[in-house]
């Protein structure tokens, strides 16, 4: 697969144990889901058994939250390979992870922390995302995140550093706009002129979400429905790229499925604005 051939899934919705009965039970119309990869890499109970159910009728995506691909310390070989046979067995139609570090000296610090936007940590980045890619055998979707600190040092904007790596390391990018609306209210810049900066054949996904305003900042919460700024972000971006697979995060205060469904729903609606209309969700299930 390359970066110019990610599938075009329609919109899903991400796969959460709150919701696994009602899923098993109706299989409700949705286009596809996206699974956690680390909360099925040493389960070989019900959680793995549910995800392979779930695969057999819908598209499944891969995202990962540990790969730490901009850390100093070495790729977890371990950790790599465990990916690569959970790849494997589910033959998802995306693998994804953040461009981020996630922790340092062996310490995993559960955070997904910024990068500096260099040529250095560019170089960096690019030769460890070609190894990963090297072992799955695939390319990855990396996600721009949230984030409320960033570094002097910096010698571009987020939105080029996010095209460089991609150029050269033949990755694809998952574009959270809700981290991209975040980002440009707390660091004030125009979000806007992030799309324009990122390449169209390199965008593979798209991730939407809710946040909560704290006043001084914006903090990226996944708790709540997606706002209407994201929204009209999401037009544009369409607008830009055509349909592309989108997915809903809503993962604090996890709302029950049907209501998380209708933000699909409304992607759904907004999607089939920009190019040809998607058929009814999950068609080949039958009652």
């Amino acid at each position: 697969m390359t970066a110019r051939s990610w599938p075009p899934l329609g919109c899903g919705v991400g796969l959460r144990t709150e919701h696994y009965d009602v899923i098993l039970r109706e299989w409700p119309r949705v286009d596809w889901f996206e699974a956690i990869s680390e909360n099925f890499l040493d389960s070989g109970g019900r959680p793995l058994r549910v995800l392979e159910m779930i695969r057999d009728r819908y598209p499944i995506a891969l995202h990962g939250v540990s790969l730490s691909i901009g850390s100093t310390d070495p790729i977890n070989p371990i950790y790599l390979q465990r990916l690569k046979t959970l790849v494997q067995r589910i033959q998802p139609a995306i693998v994804s992870d953040h461009l981020c570090w996630t922790g340092v000296e062996g310490r995993n610090l559960h955070d997904l922390l910024p990068l500096p936007f260099t040529e250095e940590a560019v170089a960096h980045v690019v030769e460890r995302i070609q190894q990963v890619q090297e072992v799955l055998g695939r390319c990855l979707l990396l996600e721009n995140v949230s984030a409320y600190v960033t570094y002097q040092h910096s010698t571009m904007p987020e939105w080029e550093f996010l095209a460089e790596v991609a150029r050269r390391s033949g990755c694809g990018i998952l574009l959270d706009l809700n981290n991209v609306y975040v980002n440009a209210y707390n660091h004030q810049f125009d979000p806007y002129e992030y799309l324009d900066g990122i390449p169209a054949h390199v965008v593979g996904q798209f991730h939407l979400a809710g946040h909560t305003d704290l006043g001084s900042y914006l903090f990226d919460t996944h708790s709540r429905p997606v706002g209407p700024d994201v929204w009209e972000m999401y037009r544009a971006a369409l607008g830009r790229w055509g349909p592309i697979a989108t997915l809903i995060e809503w993962d604090e205060q996890i709302p029950p499925f049907a209501r998380l469904a209708e933000e699909a729903d409304k992607a759904r609606a907004i999607y089939a604005q920009f190019g040809s209309p998607l058929p009814d969700a999950n068609p080949a299930i039958t009652a």
